[in-house]
């Protein structure tokens, strides 16, 4: 059989696929990606849009440590708005329309034009394994490649399944073959697995919507870029348009439940709780009259609408019969009928931080596969499995980032600490130091990182860091400026800019503090006020007018650091510990802790739980420490 040798190989050509090949291949190793389908590299078979809460941080925080998903979005996004502007900064989050198409042929054009990255339109269908160690894969046509490092990103492929009402065949997703035999050989090796489920909605002809009945969505009118190395710019050739279900809706639902495999037990598996289907949205809250929908462009050169909230299995004929109760929509015709699809996951317990399974050396598992749900949440992975997957041949440890660096830090923590019953979303909810973890500021906490393992180039480092030290020089420009109580600037502060007058000196710095004054207007009792770059001025504006609440997050993380630093030796027999509960025993030894914090967020451990195994811990210490000192 002929061999290939390459350092890395990732099969799958999603989101995951894409940044874990993109970081391997950009650290140097030769790596091959492997997809069931060139066309469809980097698709979006749900939604066509990059970020909303939480979401979003992501993107930036991707963007931030070198990835590729923020710069393609700006390449292909055609409309965007900053979302929760009425909120504190720690919840606005941007959103972007994109061109589904050309986000795809961006791309494939940065993959094919990346050195050290090979490009296979296959389909894997087993691991080459020995001693517990992955060796590479074999392929549909029995090639076989090799790699001391491979990343699995299957999406929903492995043994999916669609359902549309009661017909449902085999795919990977719809018009595509799912992956059984790479399912059934998991499974063989003793990973613990389970089975999830989504839906999509239906596409709709746009020439067939009535949009003079329905509210306008604009883009912004001022310019936004997700990533931080390009200009923001301003769309207006297309817009997104909102309408709502109605008691005629959901009365025809009601009337045809008895048809949706989601209620007549053909599907058992777990669906999203945050993203249900309007059929559930239905039954599970019978006393809302109505539910939003958003019509969404699938792009600039096809005539799809995207129904944004009308994530269905319906039967065809009832998906149609539904749409034309709805406002707008009474003669809209369907292009792509909305469907679920029931897919198999590795519970992702079973992973390191570093995203390497425990049970098999150089075996990453990133994406879909391991419970979660979003473009976002899987490009995240794929981009962390694709730096460790190097970090793991040069023999270096892995980077692991903490719940207090980001979004991307809470998303893993969240899969390998506690596990998921439910596809995972990520929300700004789950994230304890949101204040902290703004998208506004995903370059400053990250950029250092991208740089340090090779993803962020000497220029864009050398610019970020000038944008640092301007951020800290008007900082503290402003604290140390102070005006003076006098006729004149109080007639400013409070007839100007609608303040209150100031009794005795104040800093620029206490001024901005200030609810109601925004950094520009500074400049009316600010006579050397320089002129900074947007990116400078609004990182100045948040860090001091939040400085109280940044400041009390920050001690909040300096507790949580020492219990991360507590650091628990690995291969420790729980189940011979006294003190500790069984069910403690047994998440203990599932999980395999490897801080102190990390064992007090695992589900069912108690705090009697916790004590116990620090009295171990430092009785471990000790007896080190009287060995040491005997030798």
């Amino acid at each position: 059989m002929k061999h290939y040798q390459y350092d890395v190989i990732v099969v799958g050509g999603g989101h995951a696929g894409c940044e874990a090949a993109l970081a391997a291949a950009r650290r140097g190793a030769r790596t091959l990606l492997i997809t069931s389908n060139l066309d469809n590299i980097a698709l979006m078979p749900c939604n066509p849009s990059i970020g909303g809460p939480g979401k979003g941080h992501v993107a930036r925080e991707i963007d931030a440590l070198g990835g590729e998903m923020a710069k393609n979005t700006d390449r292909a996004t055609i409309h965007i708005r900053m979302l929760n502007t009425s909120k504190g900064p720690a919840m606005w989050a941007l959103r972007a329309q994109v061109d589904k198409k050309i986000y795809t042929q961006e791309m494939v054009r940065v993959l094919q034009n990346q050195p050290n990255l090979d490009i296979l339109q296959e389909m894997a269908t087993r691991l080459i394994i020995k001693n517990f160690q992955v060796q590479g894969i074999v392929v549909k046509n029995n090639l076989e490649f090799l790699a001391p490092a491979v990343i699995l990103t299957t999406g929903t492929f492995l043994n999916g399944k669609i359902y549309i009402g009661q017909t449902s065949y085999p795919a990977g997703r719809a018009g595509e073959i799912s992956s059984v035999d790479l399912a059934e050989q998991l499974k063989e090796l003793g990973l613990k697995m389970g089975r999830l489920n989504t839906s999509t909605p239906p596409r709709i002809d746009r020439k067939t919507i009535n949009f003079q009945d329905l509210e306008k969505q604009d883009s912004a009118d001022i310019p936004l870029t997700f990533s931080f190395e390009n200009e923001g710019k301003i769309y207006n050739n297309f817009s997104v348009y909102l309408t709502r279900t109605n008691q005629k809706t959901h009365q025809l639902i009601r009337e045809n439940i008895h048809r949706v495999p989601l209620f007549d037990g053909t599907i058992q598996s777990a669906t999203i709780r945050y993203c249900p289907s309007v059929e559930d949205k239905i039954m599970r809250f019978p006393q809302k009259e109505s539910h939003h929908l958003f019509l969404e462009p699938e792009g600039s050169n096809t005539e799809e609408i995207y129904l944004q909230g009308f994530f269905t299995s319906l039967p065809a004929d009832v998906q149609l019969e539904a749409l034309h109760t709805i406002q707008g929509l009474e003669k809209c015709k369907i292009i792509r009928y909305g469907y679920a699809i029931e897919y198999d996951i590795v519970y992702p317990t079973q992973l390191k931080y570093s995203l390497e399974t425990k049970m098999i050396k150089g075996l990453f598992l990133a994406g879909q596969i391991n419970g979660t749900s979003g473009y976002e949440e899987a490009a995240e992975q794929g981009l962390i499995a694709g730096i460790n997957a190097v970090q793991l041949l040069s023999r270096k440890k892995p980077l692991i980032l903490d719940r207090s660096e980001a979004y991307i830090a809470v998303e893993i923590d969240d899969l390998v600490t506690k596990g998921i019953t439910e596809p995972y979303r990520l929300r700004t909810g789950l994230a304890e130091y949101r204040l902290l973890l703004r998208q506004d500021n995903a370059d400053l906490r990250l950029t250092p990182y991208g740089y340090k393992y090779g993803l962020i180039s000497e220029e864009r480092y050398q610019k970020f860091l000038k944008k640092k030290e301007a951020i800290e020089k008007e900082k503290k420009r402003l604290k140390e400026v102070k005006i003076y109580p006098g006729e004149e600037v109080n007639n400013l502060l409070t007839k100007t800019l609608n303040t209150s007058p100031i009794t005795k000196p104040t800093s620029l710095a206490s001024l901005l503090a200030r609810p109601e004054i925004k950094y520009d207007q500074l400049s009316l009792v600010d006579a050397n006020k320089p002129e900074l770059p947007t990116e400078v001025s609004e990182q100045v504006e948040i860090q001091l007018k939040y400085a109280g609440y940044i400041q009390r997050q920050e001690t909040q993380v300096k507790r949580f650091k020492k219990l991360e630093h507590f650091k628990i030796p690995q291969g420790i027999d729980y189940s011979k510990l006294h003190g500790i509960s069984h069910e403690g025993k047994e998440r203990f030894s599932e999980i395999q802790p490897t801080s102190l914090g990390q064992a007090k967020r695992i589900p069912g451990v108690t705090p009697a739980d916790i004590t116990a195994l620090m009295i171990h811990l430092e009785k471990m210490k000790r007896q080190k420490k009287e060995i040491n000192q005997s030798i």
